[in-house]
């Protein structure tokens, strides 16, 4: 269905630098090309379909898993064409909450994960989009280099818009693996077609 603007997985662009100890805040990545992100949350449902999608689409999506939902499908979510990042063990609203409670969370997940699938993620998107001050920089103490969260999302086999009525270049894209996953990835595919963009690897322009 896409077919790839450049080889995935060489790095497009960097992530903002972390100031005062602090990772940035990436909503949306700065990009003159016809590029749009998929972002894929949790892990909650393992939808048989998601590898087949993936791969006929040509789409490379970025996936943000939780402990409590990726642990014990390590074979499931290995076998996509995706990127593993970070979304905390249990899925916690951060905001608020102390420094080191906020820290266990994320380091405990980014640790689960590079045991799990062999390497550490560089990405990590708080629960729900909420994040404080001890987020970013228990992030950055985690060894993260972006706090992402999104522009748009899919739900119930649509596309939502947080401003306008159209996908933008640039646009990072949030779903989850839900039961409805069939309709909501081919949702946001048709979408991107629509808007003449092209699903590209997160990774790539936050290297």
């Amino acid at each position: 269905m896409f077919e790839p603007p450049y080889p995935y997985g060489t790095v497009q662009a960097h992530a903002p630098a972390t100031v005062d100890g602090m990772v940035p805040v990436v909503t949306h990545i700065q990009t003159d090309k016809p590029y749009v992100f998929i972002t894929i949350d949790d892990g909650a449902v393992q939808h048989p379909k998601a590898r087949e999608l993936m791969i006929n689409a040509g789409v490379w999506p970025s996936l943000f898993l939780n402990t409590k939902y990726a642990e014990g499908h390590k074979d499931y979510f290995k076998e996509l064409p995706a990127t593993i990042h970070s979304h905390t063990t249990n899925h916690p609203n951060l905001q608020g909450k102390p420094f080191e409670f906020q820290k266990n969370e994320i380091c405990g997940n980014a640790d689960f994960l590079a045991h799990d699938y062999g390497k550490r993620p560089t990405l990590f998107r708080p629960p729900f989009g909420n994040y404080d001050t001890n987020t970013r920089k228990a992030a950055a103490s985690c060894g993260f280099k972006a706090l992402v969260n999104w522009t748009a999302a899919v739900n119930d086999g649509r596309v939502q818009f947080q401003s306008g009525d159209k996908l933008k270049p640039g646009d990072i894209v949030l779903m989850h693996f839900r039961t409805t996953f069939v309709e909501d990835f081919t949702a946001f595919l048709n979408r991107a077609k629509q808007d003449g963009l092209t699903p590209v690897p997160l990774e790539d322009f936050l290297g």
